[in-house]
């Protein structure tokens, strides 16, 4: 691992050294001012959660709003270019939100949630060629190492991240983190990270196929790798369908005590925890159609597990697979199927306007039968659970309120007792989210 890691960083050096006589984004950058950029998200954002069969008062509702401001300069002109970026964000909540605890609003110590609360933090950042260098407070988008965007704010992450386009089709990335707070978090530590090392690469074969590695090692906790390959396929009457491959592969640290960072495994051996999950789907598209089908499934001897437990860098989304709604379908041993159709509005005149419906199923999840003790003996090897899930999103395409946007999204979640007990209970999940961007300069 160490060596692929050397590996990765000399070819980001390598390929910056070799193509600064050609012609680059630093070679084309108009100027510290002249490139900069910066506008701010006002969001108004809800979510409740009405579990059944759970004791009352664990049912969770929050309501607030919130203003996520970016600002990045342009590079400097010459042959290395310098820039600085800040992005925040600045919130307040809407109603007593007495039971909050679902990842959108801080808590005090005594579970009440904030009146009001900001964050965010500064960066800086070089480029060569067309290879960038950033250091300080960032979003990711990483396969093995994602933030958390399903919240009222984003989830940060401090650090430094190299990103390089040296080559036709390829992108290679590297980077180590230190710091990590969640969407829901004051403190800009607060999951304490003690740091996270990523790497990888994604290579773009022709206009058909892509391809990508990743991988992230999280200081005793867990080391992860992940590939993808994407297949598009041009059909007649300007039809397509498209063929997907993902997989994950997670093995725990023995430092991490898998007993506190893994919900689901059946293994009494901390020191040899593993998980591999994959999953193929293709979707058709005609039109205004999008039909997609999807297959996943968990092997190892415990679940995907991921962001479970301090340390971990990561708020449940570093989950790049099709069959991740309300649920993941991440369980132990779990196999899962999904159905999902998008329809497009603007094939009947209501252009922005679209609907997303989708069912999950998934079974044969492996439970222990004493969580706290012995996990190598099953209370069920056949647990099951399944998710309805629709969603309609609206974007205003034009006028005063263009890309202004309303989503509403509804999921439907049961399990088996077996499988609730450990995971999740029975939910009726609403989001809704009012999202009005506004650009600045």
């Amino acid at each position: 691992m160490l060596q692929s890691k050397k590996l990765t960083l000399a070819l980001l050096i390598n390929a910056a050294l070799v193509s600064t006589a050609f012609a680059s984004e630093q070679s084309e950058s108009k100027g510290f001012v002249e490139d900069a950029n910066g506008s701010v998200l006002f969001r108004t954002g809800y979510l409740t959660r009405d579990y059944k069969d759970v004791a009352p008062g664990t049912d969770t509702s929050s309501f607030a709003q919130t203003a996520i401001v970016k600002l990045d300069s342009g590079f400097t002109k010459g042959v290395v270019g310098f820039g600085v970026g800040v992005v925040g964000d600045a919130s307040f909540k809407l109603g007593e939100n007495a039971h909050s605890g679902n990842g959108m609003i801080p808590t005090h110590n005594d579970g009440s949630a904030y009146d009001h609360w900001a964050r965010g933090g500064a960066n800086v950042k070089a480029r060569i060629s067309n290879t960038t260098v950033t250091y300080g407070t960032q979003v990711l988008d990483l396969p093995v190492l994602a933030s958390n965007t399903a919240r009222l704010v984003p989830e940060y992450f401090e650090g430094v991240l190299a990103t390089s386009r040296e080559i036709d089709g390829l992108e290679l990335t590297a980077g180590k983190f230190t710091k990590n707070q969640y969407s829901d978090q004051i403190n800009s530590d607060g999951n304490q990270l003690d740091h996270a090392v990523v790497w990888g690469a994604k290579y773009k074969v022709n206009d058909a196929i892509n391809t990508a590695y990743y991988g992230a090692d999280i200081k005793d906790r867990l080391e992860r790798h992940y590939v993808n390959a994407n297949f598009k396929q041009a059909l007649a009457n300007n039809s397509a369908l498209t063929y997907d491959f993902s997989g994950y592969h997670t093995k725990w640290d023995a430092a991490s005590n898998g007993s506190a960072y893994t919900y689901s495994h059946t293994s009494n051996d901390f020191d040899n925890l593993s998980n591999s999950i994959w999953a193929l789907s293709a979707t058709y598209n005609t039109g205004s159609h999008n039909l997609m089908v999807a297959y996943q499934q968990n092997t190892g001897n415990t679940g995907y597990d991921y962001g479970l437990g301090r340390g971990v860098g990561d708020g449940h989304q570093t989950i790049y697979m099709p069959n991740s709604y309300l649920s993941d379908f991440i369980g132990n041993d779990e196999k899962s199927a999904q159905i999902q159709y998008t329809y497009d509005f603007g094939a009947m005149n209501i252009p922005g306007l679209t609907w997303t419906s989708a069912f999950v199923y998934g079974w044969d999840i492996d439970v222990p039968a004493d969580y706290k003790g012995n996990r190598s003996i099953l209370e069920t090897n056949d647990a099951q659970e399944r998710e309805f899930f629709n969603q309609v999103k609206y974007t205003v395409q034009s006028g005063f309120a263009k890309d202004a946007s309303l989503r509403l999204r509804h999921s439907y979640y049961r399990a088996n007792d077996e499988y609730k007990s450990i995971y999740m209970p029975d939910t009726n999940e609403w989001r809704i989210w009012l999202d009005i961007p506004v650009k600045l300069f």
